[in-house]
């Protein structure tokens, strides 16, 4: 019997091309866009068959660790390790870095199933013939790219041009093609043999750690020693920072399938979308008999080929025709949906205003560890807050220099400890804390607890924050 496969699993993107729900501090792979897991979640799932895998190893970054573990919990997956890349690197880096861990805690035969966090794939029969086919030529020591077959001319994908048979379905790359435009893209799909860039691969750990010696040596010299000074945190495997920031910001297309020999491609039909505009969320959701689709409270009349995504508010769409509405808690995105790649530069304009930069960033709901908080009201010297925090959680014993707080018990029993002193508070009940003082707030409970924080002062940003004991390792 082969020996089991690693995944590794790239959940470190800062995509926003799916604004306004996706945005820097929770982007799409984390979000449940085509059903009721995540795709970070629906990957993880898609690898946790212990009879081909190994559990995953997941690379992403100090900022989405808490969001990582708490949903690879939520679907029951066990993780090998989480690697956190201290900065960007691309994927050369992070790939090398994946192979680098796996060959020492594995065995440089180690196979690498390498997948993006944030894509939709249909897992049937072909695809898991695929992965056997591709795992097979990757232990025969090729470095195999998926190709997806293509059924439309689009211009939003690499492509990869199949060259000799190798094995079965495999092939040599003869080249890979940047994003075409129409007429290009038009000319592949007439031609044939021209494939998509899937970003997924299968690569033996050694095999693909001598090829970046010999092709990319300064990120596998970088890599190398980041992996090397490694500690561990909690349940994270923090990478140096100061080595891992010598690699070069390069793909790994550019570092090593462009250059080697041992580059294979595997020509692949199952459905595939890197969901990278709301276009794409529209072509693999559910829609009506009208080509209609709706996610959240949506009243849709006389409309066609439109998608309609909304958090909380109910958006009613009337006599309208290819549009997208995306509505998040604080803003709105109204657009045509075939015309859904303009997002992107939309987000750039928004990123460059100091008044609408904070769209881009983070949501009115922020997720902690401990569960997270929504923003309610904002006003001078006042700001009102929704906190929810886990059964058995507790935040930081913390204290603010600027601020004082209300907080009132709308759900559950809180916990409350206030210079050395603590007190249970039920529904209804509520507790000041004065400026200054140090306090912690738990959930002792078996259910959701959920407060009204009201917080006055001079200043209320979330960088007043003095930790003195963390049970998450923040500082």
């Amino acid at each position: 019997m082969a020996a089991l496969i690693l995944p590794v699993v790239l959940a470190g993107g800062q995509g926003t091309r799916l604004w306004p729900m996706s945005r820097s501090t929770r982007p799409k792979q984390f979000l449940p866009l085509t059903g009721a897991t995540s795709l970070f979640q629906a990957t993880l799932q898609r690898v946790a068959d212990t009879t081909r895998y190994l559990p995953p190893l997941v690379l992403t970054n100090a900022d989405y660790r808490f969001l990582v573990a708490e949903q690879a919990q939520e679907v029951g997956v066990s993780l090998t390790a989480m690697l956190l890349e201290p900065v960007a690197r691309n994927t050369a880096a992070a790939i090398a870095a994946a192979a680098v861990y796996g060959a020492k805690h594995f065995g440089p035969d180690v196979i690498l199933h390498v997948l993006p966090s944030d894509h939709a794939v249909e897992a049937d029969g072909g695809y898991w013939a695929a992965v056997d086919e591709a795992a097979d030529a990757a232990r025969a020591g090729r470095l195999v790219t998926f190709g997806i077959m293509p059924t439309a001319p689009e211009t939003g994908y690499g492509y990869i041009e199949g060259g000799a048979p190798i094995s079965g379905e495999v092939r040599a790359v003869a080249r890979f093609v940047e994003k075409p435009l129409r007429p290009r893209a038009e000319e592949m799909l007439a031609a044939g043999g021209f494939y998509w860039n899937s970003g997924m691969f299968m690569l033996g750990a050694g095999t693909f750690i001598e090829e970046c010696r010999r092709l990319a040596p300064a990120t596998i010299e970088a890599v190398e020693a980041s992996v090397e000074r490694a500690m561990s945190d909690l349940d994270f495997v923090r990478i140096d920072a100061e080595t891992f920031a010598k690699a070069p910001d390069i793909s790994v297309d550019y570092a090593i399938f462009e250059k080697t020999d041992r580059a294979a491609v595997l020509p692949v039909s199952f459905a595939w979308s890197d969901l990278g505009s709301w276009d794409a969320v529209w072509k693999v959701s559910e829609k009506d008999a009208a080509q209609n689709v709706a996610n959240g409270p949506v009243t849709i009349s006389n409309t066609s080929r439109s998608l309609v995504v909304t958090e909380k508010a109910h958006v009613a769409i009337e006599g309208l025709d290819d549009v997208a509405v995306i509505a998040s808690e604080d803003a709105i995105y109204v657009g045509r949906l075939s015309e859904a790649q303009k997002v992107g530069p939309m987000v750039k304009v928004l990123r460059n205003s100091v008044q609408t930069r904070e769209l881009t960033e983070t949501h009115r709901t922020s997720y902690r560890p401990w569960g997270g908080y929504s923003s309610i009201l904002n006003g001078d010297r006042f700001q009102v807050k929704r906190l929810f925090v886990k059964p058995g959680k507790k935040l930081s014993l913390q204290r603010h220099h600027h601020r004082s707080e209300h907080w009132v018990v709308v759900r559950g029993t809180a916990e409350v400890t206030v210079d050395g002193k603590i007190a249970m508070l039920t529904e209804n009940e509520s507790i000041y804390l004065p400026l200054g003082c140090t306090h912690r707030l738990a959930n002792p409970g078996k259910i959701l607890l959920e407060l009204i924080e009201v917080q006055t002062g001079s200043y209320l940003g979330e960088d007043d924050i003095i930790r003195i004991e963390d049970d998450f390792g923040r500082g």
